[in-house]
């Protein structure tokens, strides 16, 4: 399943770096994970249970910069299946 394009716009933006941040978005609850840039690379959407874990799909942000910068080039986020908790 394709990650809706709402969500991937929002994560799109740069937050604080090495961050765990929980958020809600049509609907569905998102725990992302950034790298040292800010930038989300991983997300687990769903259902957030009672302990703050995440029963739903985990997603993983593949990045490609310009060669010697830290400019993206292109990204994508691919589906790497269904988890019980985040």
């Amino acid at each position: 399943m394709a990650l809706n394009k709402k969500i991937a716009y929002f994560l799109q933006k740069t937050y604080s770096p090495d961050a765990r941040i929980d958020d809600k978005m049509l609907g569905k609850d998102l725990t992302f994970i950034t790298n040292e840039n800010g930038e989300p690379v991983t997300l687990f959407i769903g259902t957030r249970r009672p302990d703050g874990a995440i029963t739903g799909e985990r997603y993983v942000r593949t990045i490609v910069r310009k060669p010697n910068s830290q400019e993206i080039l292109k990204s994508h986020w691919d589906l790497k299946g269904k988890v019980d908790r985040a």
